[in-house]
């Protein structure tokens, strides 16, 4: 996995994961995996061009995110804004956008990379590359063994 650093205006992730770009799809708009993988954000969406993307807490009392959809093409392409609300000076930053492109690959395989661009008013948010890196891995490794991992402090 690489990425860029921390504070520039564009991210870059990129990773390999032992399944099928249906599988990675399925993944990333399942609100049921989405839940073991990014910290037990319950997510609601349409995944229609225009429609909400709403990222709520565990327990659903908390809004984590509340973006748009512009851009999807199953089961290749997601695009939709970032904002992070569980942090007021995270909140306070410009909305900033999240690309996932999946490509499959020979032996099972798919490369999925994320960009997370747009940041150049949004420093805090660029700040948060820690966040990136984890979800990725955890959503790897649920892909790939049905687990997730334990929580980083």
């Amino acid at each position: 996995m690489t990425t860029t650093e921390a504070a520039t205006a564009t991210q870059v992730y990129q990773l390999y994961i032992k399944a099928s770009q249906e599988q990675v799809w399925d993944a990333i708009t399942n609100p049921e995996i989405v839940a073991k993988f990014f910290h037990g954000a319950r997510v609601e969406s349409t995944y229609e061009v225009g429609s909400q993307l709403r990222s709520l807490s565990p327990d659903g009392s908390d809004v984590w995110g509340d973006n748009t959809i512009l851009e999807c093409d199953p089961p290749r392409r997601l695009v939709h804004t970032w904002r992070s609300l569980y942090d007021p000076e995270l909140a306070a930053e410009p909305e900033s956008r999240v690309t996932w492109e999946i490509e499959a690959q020979q032996e099972g395989l798919s490369r999925l990379t994320l960009v997370h661009d747009r940041l150049d008013q949004s420093p805090k948010t660029a700040a948060h590359v820690k966040g990136w890196s984890y979800i990725l891995s955890n959503l790897k490794t649920v892909l790939e063994t049905g687990e997730s991992l334990p929580p980083v402090v």
